[in-house]
């Protein structure tokens, strides 16, 4: 884990990084452990708008779902202050979320190998059925090129990084703790 960069006065905390790095389990533990709301992006998208990721995909391609997402990650921020988001490993993508992901709170990247998130994700049944790909490439080859365009993006709202690679879930909100005075 790097150290946590100077807290910008925020009572919410978000989490980011790639698909299968643990956000929002991670963010589940944590709003049970602090009392607080816990929400996922890609969930209350699906809760919003009465469809999978998938299907958004199918029918309004990556924009229409980024659409959506910028949507939902404003109405819960600002609903929600003090909550903890999971987001999605792409919300970092628009400018203007990744504004808001830093208003909300303080940020932690989850960071795992490229290997062992091909591995959850592949492990996860729901995963590979609810999520588009992104690239023509397998699962790996495919985490390693989003990693690659997405990685300064990450860096660059994060106040903090913990690498989830060999850790639980648990351990790493532990981690999370350990490090903020939340």
């Amino acid at each position: 884990m790097n150290g946590p960069k100077a807290s910008r006065g925020r009572d919410g905390l978000v989490l980011v990084g790639a698909r299968g790095s643990g956000k929002t389990t991670v963010g589940l533990i944590l709003a049970r452990r602090l009392g607080a709301r816990s929400f996922d992006l890609d969930r209350e998208i699906e809760a919003q708008s009465g469809q999978t990721i998938a299907e958004i995909f199918a029918e309004a391609g990556e924009e229409g779902f980024r659409d959506q997402e910028e949507c939902v990650l404003r109405k819960v921020s600002h609903e929600f202050p003090g909550s903890i988001i999971a987001t999605g490993g792409g919300a970092v993508l628009r400018p203007i979320n990744r504004q808001r992901i830093r208003e909300h709170g303080r940020v932690v990247w989850l960071q795992a190998r490229p290997d062992e998130l091909a591995r959850r994700i592949a492990a996860d049944g729901t995963s590979a059925s609810s999520r588009p790909a992104l690239t023509s490439a397998g699962v790996l080859q495919e985490i390693e090129t989003v990693l690659a365009q997405r990685a300064a993006l990450y860096a660059e709202v994060a106040d903090d990084t913990v690498d989830s690679t060999e850790s639980s879930a648990g351990e790493v909100a532990s981690a999370i703790l350990a490090r903020w005075s939340l």
